[in-house]
C-alpha cells in the first residue's frame, strides 16, 4: 500500500490550520456550511484510511500467517504491524470519543426539552443564571427559544429583540445539526478540532448577522451580543451543545465592521481539500483490493 492511505490524515491537518482564516473572511454562512461539509469528507476519508490499515492485521492470523514465509508464493507486504495496530486503536478511540459527543448531546437536548411546554415557540424558565438557548425539536417537531428570567432582567427591551431573533436563526438555520456534524467530524478525526471550534463561531457569526439584520442596528445587536456572550459564557447547556457565547470579542468587532461580502475564493481551497480527501480515498481502496486479492 502505498503514501495514497495517508494522505487523507494530512489533508485534514490542512484543512485545520486553514479553518480559522476561512471563518475570518466572507459572509459566515456559506463558510459555516462549506467547513461543515468538508470536515465531514475529511473524517470520513480518514476514518476509511485507518479502517483499511486496521484490516492489513488479518495477514497474521492463519492461514494467510503460514504463507509469510512460503518459498513459492511471493506475496505483496501490507503496512508495518505497528502501523496497522495502532490505526486500529485510533478507530476505536473515535467510536468512543463519538459515543460520548452524541450521548452528550442528546441528553442536552432531552434536558433543555423537559424544562416546560413551549407557548409560540418560547419558554421562559424563573433561573437566576442568565441563559438564552435554541432548543432543536424532535423530530416531525419544531424547536423553541428557551430563555430565563436572568437573562431577561440583565438586558433591555431592543436587547432582547436581538438575543431572540439571534435565537431564532439557530433555529431557523438548523445550526444545531451544522455544529454536531463538525463535532463529530473531530470525534473521529482530533486533527479537525479546529474545523469544529471555526464552525462553532461562525454559526454565531451567522446568527448575529441575521439579529443585526433583523433590528437594523448593528451597534445595538453588537452591544446586546456583548452583554449576552459575556454573561452565559462558560459551561452550561448552551455550551454543550457548542452554541455559546465563545469569542464574544471578535463576533462584537465583526459587528463593528460593515455587513461581509462573499467571498467565494476563500473557499476552493477546503473545497480542493476536500476533492483530495475522496481521491486518495478512491485509490487506497483500490489499492487494499489488490491486496486483499493477493492475498485470498
Amino acid at each position: 500500500m502505498t503514501v495514497a492511505i495517508y494522505v487523507p490524515l494530512l489533508l485534514a491537518l490542512t484543512l485545520a490550520g486553514s479553518a480559522r482564516w476561512i471563518a475570518a473572511r466572507g459572509t459566515p454562512g456559506s463558510a459555516a456550511r462549506a467547513l461543515t461539509a468538508i470536515a465531514a469528507i475529511a473524517a470520513a476519508a480518514s476514518t476509511w484510511s485507518l479502517t483499511l490499515l486496521a484490516l492489513t492485521m488479518l495477514d497474521d492470523l492463519p492461514p494467510l500467517a503460514a504463507l509469510d514465509n512460503h518459498a513459492t508464493v511471493e506475496l505483496p507486504e501490507p503496512v508495518p504491524g505497528p502501523v496497522a495496530l495502532v490505526a486500529g486503536l485510533a478507530l476505536l478511540a473515535g467510536s468512543v470519543r463519538l459515543w460520548l459527543d452524541i450521548h452528550r448531546r442528546t441528553r442536552t437536548h432531552r434536558q433543555l426539552r423537559a424544562v416546560g411546554a413551549a407557548q409560540q415557540g418560547l419558554v421562559i424558565a424563573d433561573w437566576s443564571a442568565p441563559l438564552a438557548v435554541a432548543v432543536p425539536g424532535q423530530l416531525g417537531h419544531d424547536g423553541h427559544l428557551l430563555v430565563t428570567t436572568g437573562i431577561l432582567r440583565l438586558l433591555n427591551a431592543e436587547e432582547r429583540r436581538v438575543v431572540f431573533a439571534h435565537e431564532q436563526a439557530h433555529l431557523a438555520h438548523g445550526h444545531h445539526r451544522l455544529v454536531a456534524v463538525a463535532a463529530a467530524a473531530a470525534a473521529l478525526n482530533p486533527l479537525l478540532v479546529p474545523v469544529r471550534d471555526a464552525v462553532a463561531y461562525l454559526v454565531e457569526r451567522w446568527a448575529d448577522e441575521e439579529a443585526a439584520l433583523a433590528v437594523g442596528d448593528r451597534d445595538l445587536t453588537a452591544q446586546a451580543v456583548a452583554r449576552a456572550a459575556l454573561a452565559t459564557l462558560g459551561s452550561g447547556p448552551s455550551a454543550a451543545l457548542g452554541i455559546h457565547g465563545g469569542a464574544a470579542v471578535h463576533r462584537v468587532q465583526a459587528l463593528a465592521e460593515p455587513t461581509p461580502a462573499p467571498r467565494r475564493r476563500r473557499l476552493i481551497g477546503p473545497a480542493l481539500l476536500g476533492a483530495g480527501c475522496v481521491t486518495a480515498m478512491v485509490v487506497a481502496t483500490v489499492e487494499f483490493v489488490a491486496l486483499a486479492r493477493a492475498w485470498l
